[in-house]
C-alpha cells in the first residue's frame, strides 16, 4: 500500500480504539507510516539484508520495537498522555501497516528475525492509484476542509464513513481473492490470480519456465461474469540462441521470439513481474513487438518495452507505457 493510505489507516484504527483523542491519533498516524522509514537503511541494507525495504521494520518484532520507543519514550515527552496507550495505538498502526503490505502482491516477513516466512495475500496492487487518490482526498478533507471548520458530529461522521469504506474495500478484495483461489483450477490452465486496480477484475495467469523457454498463459476475469475474452499464450526462448538468424521476420511468433531476450535486457521489470508480449505489423512491413508487465499498470496502460523490428531485421528498443491489445478487445 502507499504511504498515504498507511498513515490514514493508522489514524482510523486508533479512532476505533481510543476515540477522538488528538495526541493518540497523531501518534498512530505517524506509526502507520513509520515502517517505510526502512528506505533510509538502503546503504546498510546492502551489507545487512535484514534492513532491506519490507524487511525487519515490516515484522512483528520491528513494529513492537518502534512502538516501544515511540510510545514509551518519545511520545510522552512531546504531548500529555498515557505511555501504554501511546504504545498500544502505535503497535496497532504498525501491525496494520505490516498486514496492509502483506495484503498486496508485495510480501513481508512478519516473523523476522526468527523466520523468513512471507505474508503475501495477493489481494490488491502494491500501489493502487485509485486507493491512493481516495486517501489523499481524505487527508485534504479531514485536515483542510473540515478540521475546526465544521461541527464535530460532521467531522466524526466523515471519519466513520471512511472506516466503513476501507473496511468494505478490504473485505471485498479479500473475499474475491479467496473465492478465485478456491476455483482457479476449474477455470482453465491457471496458477496465479493477479489483482488489478478494479477489485472485481483480475488476471488469471500461468507461467512455465523450462528448457530455456518461457511460456505465459493468461486471461482477464471479472467476478460474476467469468473469463472476459480468449485465453492468450506466448511461448518464447528466454535467451537468444548464438546461431539465431538475424534477418527479416516473417510472422508474429518469430517477432516475439526475436525480441523477448532484447526486451529482458532492456528492462528488469519483465523478470520481476508477470509479463506478456504482443506483435503487430508496422506500416513499413516490419513488426512492432510490445512486452509489458501484467502487474505494473496505471490508467489502463502497462509499463514495458517496445521493440521495433525493421523489414531488414534490425531492431530499435525503447521503454514505453502501452495499452495492451487484450485490454482493448475485452468484452
Amino acid at each position: 500500500m502507499d504511504l498515504f493510505t498507511h498513515v490514514l489507516l493508522g489514524y482510523l484504527l486508533a479512532v476505533g480504539v481510543v476515540g477522538f483523542q488528538p495526541q493518540y491519533l497523531a501518534a498512530a498516524a505517524i506509526a502507520g507510516g513509520l515502517p517505510d522509514g526502512d528506505i533510509f537503511f538502503f546503504p546498510l541494507a546492502r551489507r545487512f539484508p535484514i534492513l532491506r525495504h519490507h524487511g525487519i521494520t515490516h515484522s512483528i518484532f520491528g513494529v513492537t520495537v518502534l512502538a516501544a520507543i515511540g510510545g514509551l519514550v518519545v511520545a510522552p515527552r512531546l504531548a500529555a498522555g498515557d505511555p501504554w496507550t501511546y504504545f498500544a495505538v502505535m503497535e496497532l498502526a504498525g501491525l496494520g501497516h505490516m498486514v496492509g503490505d502483506g495484503f498486496t502482491h508485495f510480501s513481508v516477513p512478519p516473523f523476522l528475525p526468527f523466520s523468513e516466512r512471507r505474508l503475501e495475500l495477493d489481494a490488491d496492487r502494491a500501489i493502487n492509484f485509485v486507493l491512493l487518490a481516495v486517501s489523499v482526498t481524505s487527508f485534504y478533507l479531514l485536515l483542510g476542509v473540515e478540521r475546526n471548520q465544521v461541527p464535530f458530529p460532521v467531522y466524526a461522521g466523515t471519519v466513520y464513513a471512511l472506516i466503513a469504506f476501507y473496511a468494505s474495500y478490504l473485505a471485498i478484495r479479500l473475499a474475491a481473492r479467496l473465492w478465485i483461489g478456491r476455483h482457479l483450477t476449474a477455470m482453465g490452465p491457471f496458477r496465479v490470480p493477479i489483482p488489478t486496480t478494479n477489485p472485481f477484475r483480475w488476471l488469471l495467469i500461468a507461467e512455465e519456465k523450462s528448457g530455456g523457454r518461457v511460456r505465459t498463459t493468461f486471461a482477464p476475469y471479472t467476478l460474476g461474469r467469468g473469463l472476459r475474452g480468449p485465453v492468450r499464450s506466448v511461448d518464447v526462448p528466454a535467451e537468444a540462441a548464438p546461431d539465431a538468424p538475424m534477418g527479416p521476420v516473417a510472422t508474429a511468433d518469430e517477432a516475439l521470439a526475436r525480441t523477448y531476450p532484447i526486451a529482458r535486457r532492456s528492462s528488469g521489470l519483465l523478470d520481476d513481474t508477470y509479463h506478456f508480449g504482443e506483435a503487430t505489423r508496422s506500416a513499413d512491413g516490419g513488426w512492432i513487438a510490445t512486452w509489458y508487465s501484467l502487474e505494473f499498470t496505471l490508467l489502463g496502460r502497462a509499463a514495458g518495452v517496445r521493440v521495433v523490428v525493421a523489414p531488414d531485421g534490425s531492431t530499435q528498443v525503447r521503454r514505453s507505457w502501452a495499452v495492451p491489445g487484450w485490454q482493448r478487445t475485452v468484452a
